[in-house]
């Protein structure tokens, strides 16, 4: 039998959207083909420590609060070296070093300290495989100002908007109500860099304004400020894959009561529990989503497009805004979705034990291609020098 090869599933983390995070984790831990992967799990609490240990497979020790038996391990920034090991502040005389060798990471971390970039540049120090976007694409892919930035210069469809610093609030609060208001009521104000929709709140006037920003402005020191689109209807699609060679999901519509979808109703409402959660399979939606086929293809191809202009690779979701005339704007790109957006996969033949494998391959062929780069170049420096280095 071919060795399995050795996964360690990374999730938790010092972010707003760990319990999130947990729920994905541990879907990934239950979806994972077991003839060709060994799962390891690895935790991240909210105080940043790393933990493995087998009581990290059940959400229900979670939820109890009765995770036992978890040993804390620590990655080591060294090229080539996979390996976790004990913290040798708690380690025991004659306890081992290591605690287990890992050949790839797959990190589900939502949100800051996890989705944004930093886990992918430890990961590329470590020169070790890893699934979802590289470090470039993580960090623009969660800021949505460099984002929408990218996007308009790429040339995609976004909606009216502008961006401000925390400390300009402070300091030019009343022309930046103005360029808000110049955009026109209602509007959606949001952090730039968390997801889930927590922190986004609608204005309708001036005062609901200055409490959207504050909201805001609470959870990141960057404030986005954008042209709410009446009759709204939101249109999500994922894209799969690297470079070019690229695939989008069917499209789906969440069906909610509110203007846009809350950290409830993408993850609370509606859902019925079981061993490894709903998390984002609990939300109301309509799939496929009732559109032209026309319609479809458009949207389908602004997903590519989103997700080749911040260079991503893996699973990514991409949302989009429809009006009542039907244009198509497009929201945001989510690097890191909840559940992986497998309902989206599922719902055109691709299982969520196929789609975590998917993704294992595509990490696994990144790896392989970016060996091939030169990263040494001897140009004898140090012998061309003169009689030293100039103070």
């Amino acid at each position: 039998m071919e060795k399995r090869i050795s996964v360690g599933v990374i999730f938790g983390g010092r972010s707003v959207e760990h319990e999130v995070s947990v729920v994905t984790g541990i879907q990934v831990l239950e979806n994972l083909d077991l003839t060709k992967y060994k799962p390891v799990p690895i935790y991240i609490d909210k105080d940043g420590k790393w933990w493995t240990g087998d009581a990290l497979f059940d959400i229900m020790n979670f939820k109890n609060e009765t995770l036992k038996g978890l040993v804390e391990c620590l990655p080591v920034a060294r090229s080539n070296d996979f390996t976790l090991y004990r913290d040798p502040m708690t380690r025991k005389m004659f306890e081992s070093k290591e605690i287990v060798t890992v050949d790839a990471f797959f990190p589900v971390v939502h949100g800051t300290n996890g989705e944004d970039g930093t886990l992918q540049g430890l990961f590329e120090t470590m020169n070790i495989p890893y699934t979802g976007c590289g470090v470039v694409a993580a960090a623009v892919g969660m800021d949505k100002v460099l984002m929408k930035s990218v996007f308009k210069a790429e040339g995609l469809p976004i909606v009216p908007h502008l961006w401000f610093y925390r400390g300009q609030w402070a300091g030019e609060k009343e022309k930046l109500i103005q360029q808000a208001e110049a955009i026109g009521y209602p509007l959606v104000v949001k952090p730039a860099n968390l997801g889930s929709s927590i922190g986004i709140s609608k204005a309708e006037d001036q005062a609901g304004l200055i409490h959207a920003v504050e909201v805001a402005m609470s959870y990141d020191r960057k404030v986005i400020v954008e042209k709410a689109i009446l009759p709204l209807r939101e249109i999500n699609c994922a894209v799969m894959g690297r470079d070019a060679d690229l695939m989008a999901s069917v499209c789906e519509e969440p069906v909610t009561w509110e203007d846009f979808l809350s950290y409830e109703d993408k993850y609370i409402n509606g859902a019925k529990g079981g061993k490894g959660g709903k998390g984002m399979e609990s939300a109301k939606r309509r799939i496929p989503a009732d559109l032209p086929d026309e319609q479809t293809a458009k949207i389908q191809q602004l997903a590519k497009d989103a997700f080749r202009a911040i260079d991503a690779r893996g699973d990514a979701r991409i949302d989009f805004l429809l009006n009542g005339a039907g244009e198509i704007y497009v929201n945001e790109i989510n690097t890191l979705p909840g559940s992986m957006a497998f309902y989206l996969w599922e719902a055109g033949g691709i299982s969520f034990k196929d789609l975590c494998s998917k993704q294992i391959e595509l990490a696994l062929a990144a790896h392989q291609e970016k060996q091939k780069n030169v990263t040494s170049y001897d140009v004898k420096l140090y012998q061309r020098m003169g009689g030293g280095v100039k103070k």
